[in-house]
């Protein structure tokens, strides 16, 4: 038997049970046992992202558990884990990416609309610094503001309260959890481009598990796998994370591997963008086995091409070193001073807010 945990919200029971519902399909003779548990990031609701400091809000507590061995892998939104991991534990597979796109969400008075025929001062929700960013280049007279929560969480601020004129999400959230009929707006990488393996989902599990390995093998999609590989080295070179706006847009044919980047300002008034092309190798190299120890950004390559995920990963460092000899660097740098400081002032305000509550 197999043990698999997840964080408790519903969109999380359906990615879990998408992963196992395809093992099944495909070993079905296996077993698996669920359990479930809450991550920092899910508890702290009342701080936007960026302002709590913490890289693995949403995963911590469950790597925690697959190193104590207490479950055996976890299944997680890739855009959620940090580039870097523990030495001890990889991402076992990459399973076949959903959209990657933004999707705006609007308040039921604006039904029909979309972000471009909203009135100037309207007010946009997102718990993301890229989209902000972004977007309010697109649209200087909207104002930005942090929604947290779950995604039933955010419905209900959106549709309960008059704060917000919309929210954007992302896309294969709502369509995974049967919110078609709420998309009113997929963004177009031209408007928004997605986060760093936004839309895919992976499984983590034990370095030289291999029992669990060659399970995950099985499910592991190659192209998938080979565009996060590349985003992932890119924001890895970057050295960047939720604290700065950084975006991305990958395109994979059989013959060749686009990658495109950008790194904004934190008010989106600056930013640089740059993309690279690269050439496919065109003869297979010698595939080597998940347990050997090769990763790329933390993911085994298993039965995939090796040479594919090497040209995938110096596609990404390039991008990411094209981009740090220009103004990307000092932007990069600002925006974490920024962030740093935004982290500092919340801990004083919660600091604050607890002295206030004692008296």
């Amino acid at each position: 038997m197999f043990i698999v945990q997840f964080v408790y919200f519903q969109l999380a029971l359906i990615q879990t049970n998408t992963i196992i519902d395809k093992l099944k399909e495909l070993k079905p003779d296996h077993d698996f046992e669920i359990i479930t548990m809450a991550t920092t990031g899910d508890k702290i609701l009342d701080s936007a992202l960026s302002k709590i400091g913490a890289k693995d809000l949403f995963t911590r507590e469950l790597e925690l558990a697959l190193e104590k061995g207490e479950v055996d892998f976890v299944v997680h939104s890739l855009k959620d884990l940090p580039t870097r991991i523990a030495e001890n534990l990889v991402i076992g597979c990459v399973y076949k990416r959903d959209s990657e796109f933004d999707a705006v969400v609007m308040h039921p008075k604006h039904k029909g609309k979309k972000l471009a025929d909203l009135p100037d001062s309207s007010v946009i929700g997102t718990s993301s610094l890229r989209r902000a960013a972004q977007l309010q280049r697109k649209f200087p007279t909207f104002k930005f503001e942090s929604i947290r929560g779950n995604l039933n969480t955010r419905f209900k601020k959106l549709d309960d309260d008059t704060k917000y004129d919309a929210i954007v999400l992302a896309e294969a959230g709502l369509r995974r959890m049967g919110w078609d009929d709420r998309v009113a707006q997929v963004l177009d990488p031209s408007e928004c481009m997605y986060a760093v393996s936004q839309g895919a989902m992976a499984v983590e599990c034990r370095t030289g598990d291999e029992k669990t390995l060659s399970l995950l093998s099985a499910i592991h999609d190659q192209d998938t796998a080979v565009s996060c590989i590349a985003e992932r080295a890119f924001l890895k070179q970057l050295e960047g994370g939720c604290s700065v706006p950084v975006c991305v847009h990958s395109t994979l044919t059989d013959s060749q591997i686009t990658l495109k980047g950008g790194v904004f300002s934190i008010d989106g008034t600056k930013c640089v963008i740059d993309s690279i092309t690269r050439d496919l190798p065109g003869e297979p190299a010698k595939k080597k086995q998940a347990t050997n120890g090769i990763t790329f950004s933390s993911i085994v390559h298993g039965d995939i091409d090796l040479s594919l995920c090497e040209t995938a990963e110096v596609v990404g460092i390039d991008l990411a070193n094209r981009l740090l000899a220009t103004e990307a660097a000092t932007i990069l740098k600002e925006a974490k001073e920024q962030t740093a400081k935004a982290v500092i002032e919340e801990q004083a305000r919660k600091e604050r807010e607890a002295a206030q509550k004692q008296k």
